[in-house]
């Protein structure tokens, strides 16, 4: 109900992409856990890196609902690669919303293309969901600044040239003392852990990077000075439509590899289908996938009519998360044992849906702010 012509075209164009060039290779990538330069490089050649940045600023100029489409499709293929798509998609919006002229110049250019790879930098030991406990801190120096701390679990920290670091600037003053800089992560002081080795989504690069007085120029604060909590947390709305999609996408390729295989799979004389017990294993991640969509491109077409979409945002991505990991072990049991053995997708989908419960803010905190949002404003539709 929230797509145009244009949005069918772009769907269109991602699921062919996905089709011909990331599905083939997902398998692999997962054993590997090979960062895809090469595709990242085909993708931003389409213009799916910042598909919200305007013309203006070098971008498609799409929006939120086209984004929410690409992610789909892409994740359909292979969810590594969308992670990559979104992690670009917030950076940029960072960038076009707070910051200066020269910054976006140097910059956006550059990250659009694949040629700058970027980073995320929130998560810390004692700072995951309660972001208030962060350590890391940047202290005047001059016109500039020094930097000292580490982030954990960073998307994109082993391969990443350029990171987007929260840090606290002033101790005393709680969420209003953080500022976000823009630190090279060849910059002197910078210093990158071991890849981690993951459950799922194994192709995205995650680590920690620590910073040990690491001199940045004035230069590199991005927007007002104490006010990186509230920037990085304006973003996250559309992160979580992100994260929606992406688990719909999931959802997806598991409800078409079981329907595929419950017509292949032959069992006491006839299809696997024509059993009642698989054909309700089907229905309910086919209504579930239905669901999820819909969800996610209401919240995603209420942030570009500019309504408040937060609780929208958060009932999209708790709801798409949950369904991923709940209907991909669905998908699992229509394989049955195959389903349990490496090199089947569905084992692959099981593996890659569990963290869309856990990043870009937990479904328990997802259902927090649900309730929060209901409680101050209202419950009516």
């Amino acid at each position: 109900m929230y797509i145009t012509e244009t949005h069918s075209q772009v769907r269109d164009m991602t699921r062919q992409f996905a089709n011909e060039v990331i599905r083939p290779v997902a398998e692999e990538l997962d054993r590997e856990e090979r960062f895809p330069a090469e595709i990242y490089s085909q993708m931003a050649e389409l213009g799916l890196f910042g598909i919200s940045v305007p013309e203006a600023m070098g971008g498609p100029g799409f929006d939120t609902v086209t984004y929410a489409l690409v992610m789909e499709e892409l994740s359909r293929g292979y969810a590594s690669v969308a992670d990559q798509c979104g992690l670009v998609e917030l950076i940029s919006t960072l960038l076009c919303r707070h910051g200066t002229e020269a910054q976006r110049a140097r910059h956006l250019p550059d990250i659009l293309a694949a040629k700058t790879r970027v980073a995320y930098c929130i998560t810390e030991p004692e700072a995951g969901t309660d972001v208030s406990g962060i350590r890391t801190e940047a202290v005047r120096d001059g016109d500039g600044w020094i930097l000292n701390g580490g982030k954990i679990w960073i998307h994109n920290a082993p391969v990443a040239d350029l990171g987007f670091v929260l840090a606290r600037t002033d101790r005393a003053a709680g969420h209003r003392g953080m500022s976000i800089f823009i630190v090279d992560f060849h910059a002197k002081g910078v210093s990158r852990g071991p890849k981690e080795h993951k459950m799922g989504q194994r192709a995205s690069q995650v680590g920690p990077v620590s910073f040990d007085d690491v001199r940045l120029p004035a230069a590199a604060l991005l927007g007002t000075e104490g006010r990186g909590f509230h920037m990085m947390m304006s973003v996250l709305d559309k992160g979580r439509v992100g994260i929606g999609a992406l688990a719909v996408g999931i959802t997806q390729a598991g409800l078409e590899a079981a329907v595929d295989y419950a017509q292949q799979r032959r069992q006491f004389g006839k299809a696997i289908s024509e059993f009642q017990g698989v054909q309700w294993l089907i229905a309910d991640i086919a209504k579930d996938v239905e669901a999820a969509r819909l969800l996610v491109h209401q919240a995603a077409f209420k942030i570009d009519s500019g309504a408040d979409a937060t609780r929208f945002c958060s009932m999209a991505k708790c709801f798409a998360g949950d369904a991923a990991v709940a209907r991909t072990a669905d998908a699992v049991q229509v394989f049955g044992g195959s389903g349990y053995i490496r090199g089947f997708e569905v084992e692959r989908l099981y593996r890659d849906a569990k963290i869309c419960q856990i990043y870009e803010g937990t479904n328990q905190i997802q259902r927090m702010i649900i309730a929060r949002e209901l409680l101050a404003k209202g419950a009516a539709a």
